[in-house]
């Protein structure tokens, strides 16, 4: 790396490892054991990035949608550098719950479970930022759940329906939210909604075969 990306990188870690409260201080390192391999993901997201500085030449201004790309790897090299930083004591470690709610700022959550939502809750989701879809995206998906579900309970079917995509509407507006993430049970009812959903909204899907198998870290990796 010549010295313009060597000075770029720098720069770029420097506002990347900023403090996120004006409170917070550094502490004296302490011994302790480099993840390489965070390492490694970190020079890759920066190496990413760069690429931003030269495809906005000579201005260096971003659209929205490149503002939100290049910010995301900021934020994503931000969160990894505070994980080297607490691996030697310069800064307190998160709880799980902490990186879990911070993690899914940017997420609009679907499931087919109440007990779900809790369980996102307990683990430190917002559950405003949750959608508890009672019927799939569409009356024809209905049918898919129940073959034998008679027509005149589908007008029914077909106001709740408007009802949950209204509801993903608002909360994506109100909560400017960036993606839709699917987290529901291996079966039918969680297929037909995760497939659904990844056609109207390019949603994201993790299923899990039962709902025991959500852990915190599981949670974390399908938010990261």
């Amino acid at each position: 790396m010549d010295k313009l990306r060597l000075h770029q990188a720098q720069q770029l870690i420097k506002e990347a490892g900023k403090s996120r409260t004006e409170c917070e201080k550094f502490k004296t390192p302490k011994a302790g054991e480099i993840n390489a391999n965070l390492y490694a993901e970190i020079i890759n997201e920066l190496i990413e990035a760069e690429e931003f500085i030269y495809s906005s030449r000579p201005s260096h201004k971003l659209d929205e949608n490149d503002s939100n790309q290049f910010c995301n790897k900021i934020i994503v090299i931000r969160n990894k550098l505070d994980e080297i930083l607490a691996d030697f004591g310069v800064i307190e470690k998160e709880s799980e719950e902490e990186k879990i709610s911070k993690l899914s700022e940017n997420f609009l959550i679907l499931t087919t479970k109440n007990s779900f939502k809790k369980t996102f809750s307990k683990m430190g989701i917002d559950p405003q930022r949750v959608i508890v879809a009672g019927v799939p995206l569409e009356v024809e998906d209905m049918k898919i759940l129940n073959p034998k579900i008679p027509e005149a309970a589908l007008e029914g079917i077909s106001k709740k329906i408007e009802h949950v995509k209204n509801d993903i509407e608002r909360k994506v507006s109100s909560f400017n939210l960036e993606k839709i993430l699917v987290i529901v049970e291996n079966d039918k009812a969680g297929e037909t909604l995760a497939n659904r959903a990844k056609e109207l909204y390019g949603a994201e899907i993790i299923a899990f075969n039962n709902e025991k198998d959500i852990t915190p870290e599981e949670l974390i990796k399908a938010v990261s």
